[in-house]
């Protein structure tokens, strides 16, 4: 079985948050009875995955190493961590973790990301396929918000990031799988119009090479980073719970690979 590494991207300002972040980082806000970030962290180690790294950024980087240490709320035995300097983008981020990886495929979480179910059967899939990409997608009532991909006779086609008018009713959810040539494709990125370098950029790469398959998920999905999906998270935790393992089918309806025909 070849051996997945975790990453958790925690940076950014947090700024469609103020005034909550401007004395900390976003994934420290509570959600319902534990800390934003303590959820993804969950999703990788009910995938199986357990050598993780956390990258942050901002003046609160100290703040992690003081809520997780080591891990051990986790049954972990060691977390390693990076620090963003600047805001590049999340794709920007996710190169800080090349030598991390080590020519290792890696599963990539959004920290403020939480999910009624789990990754696994999605992580499955990757691994038999062994090389290529693999993203999540929902359906969601405002797909605007999100990467949303385009179909055509049920392939998607391209990816557009954030569109005024949505060509389908998914988002690309903030749970990513890569190949080992991930941290090739991100040096080749050119930033986008606002300057950073786009995770929606990197997924076009894979879909050029018809290396992109995808899935979707059951159960519930929700991002974190407006006061809106805030709330929203701290509902649906507090209802019925995050991070079940074996529930919802799984956690995903597989798809075939998508790649431009």
């Amino acid at each position: 079985m070849v051996t997945m590494k975790g990453v958790v991207l925690a940076g950014g300002t947090g700024s469609r948050l103020f005034p909550l972040t401007r004395v900390t980082n976003k994934h420290l806000l509570p959600i319902y009875d534990r800390p934003m970030v303590f959820y993804p962290i969950q999703t990788l180690v009910d995938a199986g995955i357990t050598d993780i790294l956390l990258v942050t950024g901002g003046h609160s980087a100290g703040d992690f190493l003081r809520l997780l240490g080591n891990g051990k709320d986790f049954g972990l035995r060691h977390l390693s961590y990076a620090y963003q300097e600047g805001e590049g983008g999340i794709a920007d981020a996710l190169r800080l973790a090349e030598h991390f990886a080590d020519e290792h495929p890696i599963c990539v979480v959004l920290g403020d990301n939480i999910i009624e179910g789990n990754i696994i059967a999605g992580c499955e899939e990757f691994r038999r396929a062994g090389t290529g990409a693999h993203i999540f997608l929902k359906e969601v009532p405002h797909p605007e918000r999100f990467g949303v991909p385009v179909f055509e006779s049920g392939r998607i086609v391209r990816i557009e990031e954030k569109p005024q008018h949505p060509q389908s009713n998914y988002a690309v959810t903030g749970f990513y799988l890569y190949d080992t040539t991930v941290f090739q494709k991100i040096r080749v990125l050119k930033p986008s119009g606002r300057g950073e370098l786009e995770i929606t950029d990197l997924n076009n790469q894979y879909l050029a090479e018809g290396q992109l398959r995808h899935s979707v998920m059951e159960g519930w999905w929700t991002d974190a980073g407006t006061f809106e999906s805030l709330l929203l998270a701290n509902n649906l935790v507090a209802k019925g719970g995050a991070n079940k393992v074996g529930a919802v089918k799984a956690g995903v309806r597989s798809r075939e690979a998508s790649g431009k025909s």
